[in-house]
């Protein structure tokens, strides 16, 4: 007979689930009673689920007079209890079939930690595959425990290759040979380089690439021993972004001076060709007449070059209307051809047909020829250049990159040769005035100068990309009509000036102008033509003479003036005195936002100009 301890969970049952024996222990393990359980079907009772079927369980009973696995079963009440069960075959005597003694032991409460544990650890991982900065574990030696999805896709190794291996080889040197010292030195001491701060260090990736990175780390102690913990954020998008904000500042500090120098330069221009041109009239000495023509030449190319710094500084007048970019760039395409020459292979492709835009034509124009000399110099033995005109749309992770534009459609004129290419120090200076890589008298520098303020005064934005050996592209992004923006464009200025009616009844005009020189100039030719003048120094003394004088014809006005009062602030006293006056404005430069709202009420005259364009623009407004 067996003897059976009746405080252990023991439960006696035959091959097929009957109780012949239940124990106090199951007593207090189920809930029922010795008389409630002996003679019943075990597994009905306690609603057995296995780990496989039973057929199989008795199988390796019957082979090997053992098993063992866990079981789920349920108490009277119905609570549900996960043991741990081994059953053994007992043969009670000789003649009699064998018995099955279970010994059942309750893990209940370590399967529910273990569900716990399991369900912590896969909420913890799922946030640690998710987060976007990467994470690295090491211990007190530098050995990597756990690297999480985001450090592999950063540093390009899998999790297998990194774990178990020294941290130091995620480092270029001389952290690399450093590091271990570091932590023995924290280990020691206790003296912190990084631990507990955030620090901007250089990440070594599996490519051999490097990349900014900010590492904060974080120390732990599991059994006494220390974990430290780094998370790791990629700084290269960050960095790029800082990159080209600074040099977004450093173009608009160099535009605003180089269009102020030539704004200056302008002023001194119109003296210059207004004096040649008043001496060309009193003079007759056809050798003279030689040489100051030759002088004027000189003037009418201090006026192009100042034009270039101008559209650099994004302060000349634009003349922007709607254009067909493809059709433009087709059009032109044939001059461009012959500007390259034979040895270079002239590609233009058109992609969709609505690729509209409210841009300076000319301006666009000059634009793509700078860019195709550039072209040109950098194949000298020939080469392929290609203009592609597209639709695109720059949207919020393009802005991101690039703070400084706005998302929106733009018309896409892109240049691309296969020349020489440049390097990073020379495409980072490439927009700079006046710097060419050249040869001296071979280029001015104000290209692709121009270029860059051509693009942002007409709302666009440039990039280059290039690399040597591998040739250039100049991506001109020029922002796309709208139906709104097409039915605001301004209509165009005359390019043919009519020929000069002479002055009624000696009209008068007041001329208002800060530089004494530039003024004189101005009211000499106007008494020349059969005007009345008057001059003023600046806009207070201006409205004084426009109360005292209501036989004022027209308001001559230049438009940036020092005194707190700029020249369409005259305008609008003067138009709120006399609102049937008109008004000319003149400048060095042109702000884009006055000339624009001002042109629709008055005329523009850009500095330096000649007697005919001023008389002219007095006749078309005083008539």
């Amino acid at each position: 007979m067996v003897r059976i301890l009746d405080d252990a969970n023991l439960i006696v049952h035959d091959v097929a689930g009957r109780i012949e024996r239940w124990t106090g222990g199951c007593t207090e393990l189920y809930g029922w009673t010795a008389a409630q359980a002996e003679g019943r079907d075990v597994h009905a009772l306690l609603e057995t689920e296995f780990p496989e079927p039973l057929e199989d369980i008795l199988a390796q009973i019957r082979e090997h007079g053992a098993w063992r696995g866990e079981l789920r079963q349920r108490h009277r009440t119905g609570r549900p209890i996960t043991v741990s069960s081994r059953w053994v075959t007992v043969q009670p005597e000789a003649s009699a079939e064998p018995v099955i003694v279970a010994n059942n032991l309750d893990i209940s409460g370590l399967k529910a930690a273990q569900t716990d544990l399991a369900a912590r650890e896969a909420h913890l991982r799922s946030i640690l595959e998710t987060v976007p900065e990467a994470m690295v574990v090491i211990d007190a030696r530098g050995i990597v425990l756990s690297f999480s999805k985001a450090a592999e896709a950063l540093f390009g190794h899998a999790s297998a290759e990194i774990c178990g291996r020294n941290v130091s080889m995620l480092m270029p040197n001389p952290d690399r040979d450093r590091h271990d010292d570091y932590i023995r030195r924290y280990m020691t001491t206790g003296e912190r380089r990084i631990i507990g701060f955030g620090r901007i260090v250089t990440g070594l990736k599996k490519d051999g690439s490097t990349f900014p990175m900010e590492l904060a780390i974080g120390e732990a102690y599991t059994d006494g021993q220390p974990l430290f913990t780094g998370f790791i954020r990629d700084l290269t998008s960050r960095h790029k972004m800082e990159e080209e904000l600074r040099q977004a500042q450093k173009m608009e500090a160099v535009g605003q001076l180089t269009g102020g120098i030539a704004h200056d330069f302008n002023n001194l221009l119109t003296v210059i060709s207004g004096n040649l041109e008043m001496i060309e009239r009193r003079l007759q000495d056809e050798r003279l007449l030689t040489l100051l023509r030759e002088a004027q030449e000189a003037a009418e190319d201090g006026a192009k070059l100042t034009g270039q710094l101008l559209a650099f500084g994004r302060r000349q007048a634009l003349n922007a209307k709607l254009s067909d970019i493809g059709g433009l760039v087709s059009t032109f395409a044939e001059l461009l051809r012959r500007t390259v020459g034979e040895a270079i292979e002239l590609r233009t492709v058109v992609t969709g047909a609505g690729n509209n835009a409210l841009v300076d034509t000319t301006q666009l124009q000059n634009a793509l020829l700078n860019l195709t000399l550039n072209a040109r110099d950098a194949m000298p033995r020939g080469g392929r250049l290609t203009i592609e005109i597209s639709r695109v749309r720059l949207d919020a992770d393009y802005a991101r990159m690039y703070p400084q534009v706005r998302i929106g459609d733009y018309v896409l004129v892109s240049v691309s040769d296969t020349g020489v290419g440049m390097s990073p120090e020379v495409r980072q200076r490439a927009f700079e005035p006046f710097f060419t890589t050249k040869g001296v008298g071979a280029g001015t520098g104000l290209g692709l100068s121009m270029v860059y303020g051509f693009a942002k005064q007409s709302g666009g934005h440039v990039q280059l990309y290039s690399e040597p050996g591998r040739g250039t592209t100049v991506r001109l992004f020029l922002p796309a009509a709208t139906p709104q923006a097409e039915a605001a464009a301004p209509a165009p200025l005359p390019e043919e000036l009519p020929p000069v009616p002479a002055p009624r009844s000696r009209e008068l005009i007041l001329v208002v102008e800060d530089d004494a020189r530039v003024r004189r100039v101005a009211v000499a030719r106007l008494e020349d033509e059969g005007y009345r003048v008057l001059e003023a120094a600046n806009g207070a003394q201006a409205l004084a003479l426009v109360e005292q004088n209501p036989d004022i014809a027209l308001l001559f006005t230049d438009i940036v003036m020092p005194g707190g009062m700029l020249g369409d602030e005259l305008a609008r006293h003067v138009r709120a005195l006399r609102p049937e006056l008109p008004v000319l404005f003149t400048s060095g430069f042109a702000e884009p936002e006055i000339a624009g709202r001002e042109l629709n009420q008055g005329g523009w005259l850009k500095k330096p100009y000649t007697a005919r364009d001023l008389a002219v623009r007095l006749r078309q407004l005083l008539d």
